[in-house]
């Protein structure tokens, strides 16, 4: 049997997971539709999901036709929720991209296209709701090859638009040559001859164009009432490639984690070769090193070990990968969470079971990152305020935990901007609070990077993995009190005095070397941006490159025919803003695009974090305390001064 995994993916209420159910419905794969307004859906099985009626969670299943086995990952519409769509799309085979037949192409419409062509990702686009009062047609097509792609090929058309009666007919094949050969030398060749290949050479073509990304079928219907379903799901089963069969040893990813009722880690793995055994040891390598368990019991979805859910794995992660798998960083990835919330029990009593569970959802999403932060509570990382109103209510109903969200704010990231090395020897001439020496260098370099250059026999093994491990933790906070990235570490010099050096001589001592080695060396704050386009009528140009100057963007391109098209970057504390007001100044008129960009210097004076210290922080030790020449850091004694 052939499997295809396939996502469906769009904007929220665009209706996708009504599609999903109807798929499966269709199929025979479940006797009765579920509905999203009553909570019986296949896929949105969290009760969170049920109530608010979005997706949240990637979620799987399957159907066959003939001889091939149809793997649904149903994922978030939510922008706060991207996170999870880029797990599914790692995993994926092609994808089912839906749109709104009433309320067009949407923002994040266009980033998760954008991902796809950029992936080259086998893509269907399925226009919904064509019964709705409102829908359109011509309109459609002509705002989705202008927004999304131009590689467009309508493959069905329909009557009755925008009524109960709507009805769908295919068009022939024969209509999408021209389409076709924009891509094919020969066959734009045939056709300057007036020579219109058959029909089995047109769908052979467009098979091939859709499997390179080249190409978007697009098919109009309805999920709710099944106009066009049979024309897709030919579409998908005929159109979109199969995945290669399996063999040798396991190689998968680890695309979703879920908790059983029992409250044992689920894993759903993605395989794309070999095949998991009950009983069967596997390691699994993640960016910060491996994990070792045992499976304990697994369960196919379908009749192939395409997916697999695997229980007895306690410590696996969103992530994770198995066997010669490519590492997430050498795909294309959506940009990093940018608020940040503080989260604290609202009875202190419950404050360890807090810690547990925002650990336990770190794991389910990793992009999360929590951090404690010492007599403030848990710092969590957030793409939007809806994603914060569901981890609240998850810790509520899963957990059992009240917890009080403050108010979210911009996470700014901090780097180097040159080199500098701090020392801290022994002081051997009294009491101190730290029995240990240590010198750090830091320098500008990319991703975070841990040098030596000193022999690692100068050391016990235990003193050189306290010294790297408290390097990673301390540059979570720079001196401005933000994550330090691109930065390269070395260590420069050690020592310590048999036998009254422990490691947390060393764990102590590191922050602060490295906190004065950064301060020396300078820091530059960097700030989110989004990456915007702007589309305006001809007399809003001015007001609205103003408008924008003001709220500190970047204009790259300024073109414009029957209306001005902008595009730029804005920092991200300022897209709300920009939205809101351009929608005044253009009287309604004003189209507005964005997604997230990356980071850029700040302008003017660095903001800072004011979170207290984290619990990765040096700890306070007794005893006689000295203090480094600033000042500011207790329990460093003999500074030997820095060098560049």
């Amino acid at each position: 049997m052939h499997v295809l995994n396939i996502g469906i993916l769009a904007h929220v209420d665009a209706g996708k997971t009504s599609l999903t159910e109807r798929l499966l419905f269709d199929t025979g794969a479940i006797d009765r539709l579920g509905s999203v307004d009553s909570g019986s859906t296949q896929t949105d099985s969290g009760a969170i999901e049920r109530r608010r009626g979005i997706t949240i969670r990637a979620a799987v299943a399957s159907f066959t036709v003939g001889d091939l086995q149809v793997n649904l990952i149903d994922t978030p519409g939510h922008s706060d929720f991207i996170a999870e769509v880029e797990r599914a799309l790692g995993v994926l085979d092609g994808a089912v991209l839906v749109l709104s037949a009433v309320e067009g192409v949407q923002a994040q419409t266009r980033v998760l296209m954008k991902t796809l062509r950029r992936m080259r990702l086998p893509t269907i686009i399925m226009v919904n709701k064509i019964d709705r009062a409102g829908a359109r047609q011509e309109e459609m097509l002509a705002d989705i090859r202008r927004l999304l792609s131009p590689h467009v090929i309508a493959m069905n058309t329909f009557e009755d638009i925008a009524t109960p009666a709507a009805r769908t007919r295919p068009r022939p094949i024969e209509h999408a040559a021209e389409a076709l050969a924009e891509h094919d030398e020969r066959l734009l060749a045939d056709l300057v001859d007036d020579r219109v290949p058959g029909p089995d050479t047109l769908r052979d073509l467009l098979r091939a164009q859709t499997a390179a990304g080249l190409t978007h079928p697009l098919f109009f219907g309805s999920a709710i009432g099944g106009q066009g379903v049979a024309e897709l799901l030919d579409g998908i089963t005929r159109l979109l490639p199969a995945a290669p069969p399996p063999g040798g040893e396991p190689r998968g990813t680890v695309f979703a984690v879920e908790r059983g009722e029992d409250g044992q880690k689920v894993a759903y793995f993605r395989l794309f070769g070999g095949e998991l055994h009950p009983r069967r040891l596997l390691t699994l390598h993640r960016p910060d090193g491996e994990y070792t368990g045992r499976v304990t019991a697994l369960r196919t979805v379908g009749a192939t070990p395409a997916i697999t859910k695997v229980w007895g794995l306690s410590g696996v992660r969103v992530g994770d990968r198995v066997g010669a798998v490519p590492a997430p960083a050498e795909r294309p990835h959506f940009a990093r969470p940018s608020l940040e919330t503080l989260v604290r029990p609202r009875h202190r009593p419950e404050a360890a079971r807090l810690h547990a569970a925002l650990a336990c959802l770190a794991d389910q999403d990793p992009l999360i990152q929590t951090r404690t932060v010492e007599s403030e509570g848990v710092s969590v990382l957030l793409y939007g305020e809806v994603q914060k109103e569901v981890i609240a209510q998850t810790l509520r109903d899963d957990f059992g935990v009240e917890a009080v969200f403050e108010e979210s704010r911009l996470v700014y990231q901090e780097r180097p901007r040159g080199g500098a090395e701090a020392i801290t020897e022994i002081d051997r001439r009294g009491p101190n609070d730290f029995h240990a020496t240590v010198g750090l260098r830091v320098e500008p370099g990319p991703g975070i990077t841990f040098r030596r250059e000193v022999d690692l026999g100068s050391l016990p093994h235990a003193f050189h993995r306290a010294i790297e491990d408290s390097v990673h933790q301390a540059l979570r906070r720079g001196p401005y009190g933000w994550q330090i990235t691109d930065c390269a570490v070395t260590l420069t010099r050690t020592g310590y005095i048999a036998p009254l050096t422990t490691a947390a001589d060393f764990r102590g001592l590191v922050p602060l070397v490295l906190q004065r080695a950064l301060r020396e060396a300078g820091t530059t704050v960097f700030e989110p941006c989004h990456t915007f386009e702007l589309e305006v009528p001809h007399e809003a140009l001015s007001p609205a490159t103003t408008l924008l100057a003001g709220l500190g963007a970047r204009l790259t391109e300024t073109s414009g025919r029957q209306t001005w098209l902008i595009r730029g970057e804005i920092p991200t504390r300022s897209v709300h803003e920009a939205e809101r007001r351009i929608r005044g100044l253009s009287h309604g008129e004003g189209v507005w695009w964005s997604q997230p960009l990356g980071d850029r210097p700040v302008t003017g004076p660095p903001p800072t974090r004011d979170f207290g210290v984290t619990a990765a922080s040096p700890p306070v030790h007794a005893g006689v305390r000295g203090r480094d020449p600033s000042g500011r850091y207790p329990g460093v004694r003999g500074v030997s001064g820095a060098s560049r």
